[in-house]
């Protein structure tokens, strides 16, 4: 009898190694698959983060040499850069930056692509990256229509001649071109100033002004309804029917522009493409679009025109939005801070 007991549990003891070394073997085999998994996996996810990165900083990369308004810099900065050397206009420059950074608070600037659209993009992206809404005859009146209007209802078949920038461009198929531009304008706004969340409206600025076919059609927009002001104010003049804002005696008073007409063959149509916006453009950009503009002038230092406001009659409850240019062509935007 103990020699049976003896023979079963020897029996079931090799019965289990054996089963042991059965799952033993299996058990390496799994933790060795299992290694060998963890270690692809981690591999491919290192090589996956890695190719984001690269894909991401790519994007950046094309976002920002694509952006039409580059990301803030320091004020003193861009500064001491672009004005070096001891010379006359070099140490008054930086002169002016610094009264700007001590006196006014502004420490950083975001620079504005040199165009001759620059003055047009620094106000739009600033309204539009501020949120601010339509001016209240645009809220009133459909832009849409307002090409329409000039040429049907007022007559005025000689916007055909009318040039979009860059793209001299004349003939019967510019009514279509600005009803597209004025439709962009409209869309944009409206999406934009919906948004309030600040940093979403930021981001949506840039998309918006990295891509010259779209932020173009803003511009000319822009360019139309400045024209379209001004046939509505000199129409208003030749009938005495009401008065008109002293600004529009101005544009007229100038031999260029003393008409609709030549005011779009010698100014408008050349804006975007050889010309910037003068000064009384300016006033009439201010008017139209219901904002203060102010300007710091750093070429004008040390006199009254430093600092000028466009228009310089404005009301209370327009929004401010300030520019920062060296030498009246070309238009930055700065930043404050308190």
């Amino acid at each position: 009898g103990r020699h049976e007991v003896w023979s079963w549990k020897t029996a079931s003891k090799e019965s289990l190694c054996l089963m042991w070394q059965k799952v033993k073997v299996q058990l390496m085999l799994s933790m060795s698959f299992l290694t060998a998994l963890f270690w692809y996996c981690r591999r491919l996810y290192s090589f996956l983060a890695q190719l984001l990165k690269r894909w991401s900083n790519y994007l950046q990369r094309q976002l920002i040499r694509n952006l039409s308004v580059l990301p803030e810099v320091d004020l003193l900065g861009y500064s001491a850069r672009e004005w070096k050397g001891e010379t006359k206009q070099a140490k008054q420059m930086r002169e002016a930056y610094e009264e700007l950074f001590r006196s006014c608070h502004i420490k950083y600037l975001r620079q504005v692509r040199r165009d001759n659209y620059s003055v047009v993009r620094a106000v739009l992206f600033q309204i539009f990256s501020q949120g601010i809404p339509f001016p209240s005859w645009m809220k009133e009146r459909d832009i849409l229509k307002l090409p329409e209007k000039l040429l049907y209802s007022q007559g005025c078949n000689w916007i055909q001649q009318y040039s979009f920038g860059p793209e001299r461009y004349t003939g019967p198929n510019a009514f279509g071109k600005l009803r597209r531009c004025m439709e962009a304008l409209k869309t944009n706004w409206a999406e934009i100033i919906a948004t309030r969340d600040h940093e979403e409206r930021g981001s949506m600025c840039n998309t918006l002004f990295s891509d010259e076919s779209k932020e173009y059609k803003l511009y000319e927009a822009i360019k139309f309804i400045m024209l379209y002001e001004v046939v509505e104010a000199y129409e208003k003049i030749k009938s005495r029917d009401e008065p008109v804002h002293n600004l529009f005696s101005l544009l007229f008073a100038r031999d260029s522009s003393s008409d609709p007409l030549s005011f779009m063959m010698n100014h408008l149509n050349s804006i975007g493409d050889s010309t910037c916006l003068d000064q009384v453009e300016l006033f009439l950009l201010g008017y139209l679009l219901e904002v203060k503009i102010r300007v710091y002038r750093l070429h004008r230092f040390n006199t009254e025109e430093f600092q000028v406001n466009y228009p310089e009659e404005y009301r209370r409850e327009w929004n401010e939005i300030s520019l920062l240019t060296e030498d009246d062509r070309y238009y930055h935007i700065p930043l404050f801070r308190t």
